[in-house]
C-alpha cells in the first residue's frame, strides 16, 4: 500500500468505518485532482470488493456495459456475463456477487465519479436508493463508499436528498487539497527537497492539489517546473482551467463567468456586485451557481466583519485558477516564469496569493499566537466610504476574550520595512475600523509575512504579534 500523506481526520473517520458492526454509507466530495479516489483505494486496498467509477457524458448502455465488465473481473468470471438492461437488473446483478462475500468477513463497495453515472433519464439515482434501502442496509459486514467531484451535486442529490437517500449517509467527507505542511510531507515522501519559501511559491501557483503536485521533479526548480508545466504547449496545465470547469458543472460559462470576476478583485465581491457587475438576473440559480463553486473550493464566501450575511464577500481561493487567468491564459508558450516574477503584475499576484494562503491556514496562524483554545471567528473587511480613502482588513480573528486580532498579510522573500507613511496607514486603519463597527474589543495589530517585519521604531510601536512563514507549516 502506498503512503497516505495528511489526511490524518479523514483516516480516522475511514478506521471507524471498517471498526463499525453496522452497514455504513460514505459520501466523500472534493474539487477535481484533489485526491478522493487515491485516499479510498489505498485505504481499503485490502477490502475492497467491488469498485466502479462513472465515465463523463457517457450513455447509459455503456455504463452498463463497464459496470457488468467490472463485476466479471472482480468475481474471476471465465466468459462475459450478459449486460444488464436497466440499472434495476445491474443491481441485483451486483447483489448476486457480493452476498456470498460479505457472510462472514467486511467488505468495501466503491463507487467513484458517482454523480456521472446518473445519465439523464438513466434511473440509476432512484435504483441506487432501493439498492441501499432495501439490501445493502441490512448487511452489517457492508460498507459503501460514494464519491464525486461535482460536489454541489453529491450535496444537492446525496447528502441533503429529500427522497430514498433522506439521512441514509452514515460518514461525509469533504476532502480540501493538502495544506502547507501537508504539502512539504509529499515532496519530502518523493525525496524532492526544497526550503518553505520555494514550496509556498508552488503552492501559490498549483494549490495543495496532489495531481499537480506530481509533477514536480527530483533536482528542478521552481522556475523551471512552472515554465514546463504552464508555459510549454503540451503542459499539463494548459488547457486544464476549461477541462476543469466542464467536468464539475453542466452550465459551466457562468460558473467561469464569476470566477474571471472574482480574479479582479483581491477584496472579493458581495452576491449583489457579483450580480451587478455580469449583468445577470438575480434569484435562485446565481444563488446555486455560487454555492457550487463553494462546496468544490473554488472560493470561499467570508462574512464581513459586524455585517449580516447579505454582506459576505466571496473571494477567488483557487491558486491554480487565480495563476491561471492572470498568467497563462493569454501567454501560452510565450512566457518564462523567472522573467515574470520581475514585473509589477507578479507583486500583485504573489500579495493576493499568499492572502488567500494565509486564510486558508487560519489553524496555524491561531497556534502560532497561542489562542488555539479559545473561540474564535475569522473575517474581512472593508470601509466604502471614500471620504476616509476606502479600508480593508486583510484578516480578522475576532475572539470570546474581549480581543481582536486585525492582521496584515505581506509577501517579500526579505524582511517587510515599515517607514513613517506605512505607520500611518496602520493608525488610520484602526481608527477608522474602531469608528465604522464601534468595537469596544482590544485591537491586536498581527504582521504576518514570509521573513517577518524588520525591527524599527514603528515596528515597536505597532506590531503587537507576528506571525511568519515557519508557523504556517506547523
Amino acid at each position: 500500500m502506498k503512503e497516505i500523506i495528511g489526511r490524518e481526520i479523514e483516516k480516522n473517520i475511514l478506521q471507524e468505518v471498517l471498526f463499525s458492526d453496522e452497514p455504513e454509507l460514505i459520501a466523500i466530495y472534493g474539487r477535481r485532482r484533489v485526491g478522493k479516489t487515491f485516499l479510498i483505494r489505498q485505504f481499503f486496498e485490502r477490502e475492497m470488493i467491488f469498485e466502479f467509477s462513472g465515465q463523463f457524458d457517457t450513455k447509459t448502455k455503456d455504463q452498463l456495459q463497464n459496470f457488468s465488465t467490472k463485476i466479471d473481473e472482480f468475481s474471476q468470471s471465465t466468459f462475459p456475463s450478459i449486460v444488464p438492461l436497466n440499472w434495476t437488473e445491474a443491481f441485483n446483478k451486483l447483489k448476486v456477487y457480493l452476498t456470498p462475500l460479505i457472510e462472514q468477513q467486511k467488505g468495501i463497495i466503491f463507487f467513484d465519479e458517482f454523480p456521472w453515472i446518473d445519465y439523464p433519464k438513466s434511473n440509476f439515482l432512484s435504483c441506487f436508493e432501493y439498492f441501499w434501502n432495501d439490501w445493502a442496509s441490512k448487511k452489517s459486514n457492508l460498507k459503501v463508499v460514494i464519491c464525486g467531484s461535482a460536489a454541489s451535486w453529491m450535496i444537492r442529490k446525496v447528502i441533503r436528498n429529500k427522497g430514498g437517500l433522506h439521512n441514509r449517509v452514515t460518514k461525509k467527507i469533504r476532502l480540501l487539497p493538502f495544506s502547507l505542511k501537508e504539502t512539504e510531507q509529499y515532496l519530502l515522501s518523493k525525496n524532492i527537497i526544497l526550503d518553505k519559501f520555494l514550496i509556498t511559491q508552488l503552492y501559490m501557483t498549483f494549490g495543495g492539489i496532489p495531481h499537480y503536485l506530481k509533477e514536480v521533479k527530483k533536482g528542478e526548480s521552481v522556475v523551471q517546473l512552472v515554465d514546463r508545466v504552464c508555459f510549454t504547449k503540451d503542459g499539463l496545465l494548459i488547457d486544464e482551467f476549461k477541462n476543469l470547469f466542464m467536468s464539475l458543472f453542466s452550465n459551466y460559462e457562468i460558473h467561469t463567468q464569476i470566477v474571471r470576476e472574482l480574479a479582479k478583485k483581491r477584496i472579493g465581491l458581495t452576491r449583489h456586485e457579483i450580480i451587478e457587475n455580469l449583468k445577470i438576473s438575480s434569484g435562485g440559480t446565481i444563488t446555486q451557481i455560487i454555492e457550487e463553486l463553494e462546496e468544490s473550493g473554488f472560493i470561499t464566501g467570508y462574512s464581513s466583519f459586524g455585517m449580516n450575511q447579505k454582506n459576505t464577500l466571496y473571494k477567488l481561493v483557487d491558486e491554480y485558477s487565480l495563476f491561471y487567468l492572470k498568467f497563462i491564459e493569454n501567454q501560452k508558450s510565450k512566457q518564462s516564469w523567472g522573467l515574470i516574477q520581475n514585473t509589477p503584475s507578479y507583486r500583485s499576484w504573489s500579495g493576493f496569493s499568499f492572502e488567500s494562503v494565509c486564510q486558508k491556514h487560519t489553524k496555524e496562524i491561531k497556534k502560532a499566537l497561542g489562542i488555539s483554545g479559545i473561540y474564535t471567528e475569522e473575517s474581512s473587511w472593508r470601509d466604502t466610504d471614500k471620504d476616509n480613502g476606502g479600508t480593508q482588513i486583510d484578516l480578522l480573528i475576532n475572539r470570546n476574550d474581549n480581543c481582536i486580532n486585525l492582521c496584515e498579510i505581506k509577501f517579500s522573500e526579505s524582511e517587510f520595512i515599515i517607514d513613517k507613511k506605512y505607520a500611518d496607514s496602520i493608525q488610520h486603519k484602526i481608527l477608522i475600523f474602531k469608528e465604522k463597527t464601534k468595537t469596544k474589543k482590544t485591537i491586536f495589530f498581527t504582521a504576518i509575512s514570509v521573513a517577518g517585519f524588520k525591527m524599527n521604531e514603528y515596528k515597536l510601536r505597532w506590531v503587537q504579534n507576528e506571525v511568519v512563514l515557519e508557523d504556517l507549516f506547523i
